[in-house]
Formats: structure tokens, sequence, C-alpha cells
């Protein structure tokens, strides 16, 4: 509570600081129609032939005095407000309503920076913007996934087994408890990467900015596969493809892309496991074999 007690009391002196006048914003202290020498009621003909005339007077090249010089830029600054019937509708309403401060304010900034501002600069810069912290998310979460991975038994048990299979077990006896052999601890690297499960590696085509970019490409490419899959199984009647069969599967279960994706790479990994084994196996009956000859 003591802690928050400073930050309440700086909220408090910021709101009851004085506040500019709202059309101190437009004309500083002035008021821009008395810098053309005007009414409120003035139409826009008034206003080109007041501000003409007094830049005949004030304007730096027809008088160097340096305080004409100053009262010069007022005066055009006031002509640009008032010349604009947006911007003059803005300003008489800030005459009208001084306590509404804060939307005055708004108007004012959107009026003269918003139109500056390219949208499609604007869009391109948040795409940039979320993309990187989009992929800063994606590289942190995939490296603690990994480290965490490294942490366990399962890890380590399968580090001691291959560097005891590529080795024979000599090695690992004359090293003792040093440090693994860095071959041997990026292939276990790059078999922890395959088998993690809810954490992809990051990549750029999975980025919102890529993706954005690519939505034409996208649409083409889902058009084209609807289109493909009405004429093959509802128009020609063919039998489903051991691909096609496998999405059908998968959309009538439920199960997320990311994690069908993990399921046929497990499958993969276990008959190539079941293969190595196999031929192992065969190796090993072929040289017990061959030695008892």
């Amino acid at each position: 509570m003591a802690a928050a007690s400073p930050l309440l009391s700086l909220l408090l002196l910021l709101l009851l600081l004085p506040l500019p006048a709202t059309n101190a914003i437009y004309c500083d202290e002035d008021d821009c129609y008395d810098l053309l020498g005007l009414k409120q009621d003035a139409n826009a003909s008034e206003i080109k032939k007041a501000y003409y005339k007094l830049s005949l007077k004030h304007h730096p090249d027809k008088n160097p005095d340096p305080e004409s010089r100053k009262l010069f830029v007022k005066i055009a600054n006031a002509y640009e407000i008032l010349k604009d019937e947006s911007t003059r509708e803005q300003y008489d309403y800030a005459i009208a309503h001084p306590e509404e401060v804060f939307y005055n304010t708004a108007q004012y900034y959107r009026a003269y920076y918003g139109h500056k501002t390219d949208p499609r600069a604007v869009l391109i810069g948040l795409l940039l913007i979320v993309s990187a912290f989009q992929y800063i998310n994606q590289l942190t979460r995939y490296n603690q996934a990994i480290e965490s991975v490294k942490q366990t038994p399962a890890y380590r048990n399968r580090l001691k087994a291959l560097e005891f299979e590529r080795t024979g077990g000599i090695a690992s006896k004359k090293k003792g408890h040093k440090q693994v052999d860095k071959k041997v601890e990026e292939e276990v690297s790059n078999e922890v990467e395959l088998q993690i499960h809810g954490v992809e590696k990051p990549s750029v085509w999975r980025l919102y900015g890529v993706q954005f970019i690519l939505l034409p490409y996208s649409i083409g490419k889902l058009l084209t596969w609807e289109i493909c899959w009405f004429w093959r199984y509802w128009v020609k009647k063919l039998p489903y493809a051991w691909e096609d069969a496998c999405y059908l599967t998968q959309t009538s279960l439920k199960i997320p892309a990311s994690t069908w994706k993990n399921i046929v790479m497990g499958e993969v990994m276990v008959a190539n496991i079941v293969r190595g084994a196999v031929s192992k196996y065969q190796r090993l009956n072929f040289a017990l074999a061959k030695g008892s000859i």
C-alpha cells in the first residue's frame, strides 16, 4: 500500500494541474479570428482577403522586422486553420465547449497528423512489430521446451546409450564423467527436436506478416483444393487417396493439425526404430553364423 502511495500522489497531481484552454492548441494564447482581424461569422472569401492583406504587411519578404516575422507565422497558422471547413468547425466547437479538453485535443491531432500518415505504412509497421514479437515468443517457448527436455533422465539415458553405441563403451570408460562428445549430443538434440510435442520450431512462414502477404496465394490454393476435392470425390466418385483419408480421419476426430502431424511422425520414427533393430538382429545372426562356420 505504501508503494502505491507515490504513484497515487503523482496521478492526483497531474489531474490537479491547470490544463491549457482548448483553443490554445490551435493558435496558442491568441484567437485565430482576432489574428486575422475577423469575426467568427466571417465567410471563406473574407478570410482569404484578410490573410492576403496582412501578408502584404507582415510577410518576411515585405517586412524584415523580427517581431513582424513572428506575427506572420501566427497569421499563417490561423489562416491554415480557418480556411479549411473541417478544422474551422473543430476550432469553433473548441471555443463553444472549452470544458471538453481531451476531446478537442484529440480532434486537433487527428486532423493535423492523422491525414499525414499513410495507412499502408501504418499497417506494414504494425505487421512487422507484431511479427517480430511473435517470432521472439515462438523462439523463447521452443528453447525453453528443449532445455526442459534436456533436463529429463530419459534424455541423459538416450545420450549415454547413443555414445555407448558409437564407441562400444571404450570412450565412455576413458572419459568417465567428462563432457559427452559434441556430435553425439547434437544427434540426440536433433531427435529431441523431432519428438517434442506441443511446441513447434519457429518458422517465418507462420508469422502473421508473412501470412498476410501470402493471403491471396493461400485463398487461391484453398479454392483449388476445394474444386479438386469436389470433382474427384463428388463428381467422379473416385476412392479416397491415402492422404485424403487421413485428412478425413483427422477432421472427424477433431484432432489439431499439429497434433496429427506429431502422431504421424511418431509412427514413422517407431517404424524406423523397428527396421533398425531388425537390421541389427539380422547382421548379428549373420555374424554368428559365419563365426560358427
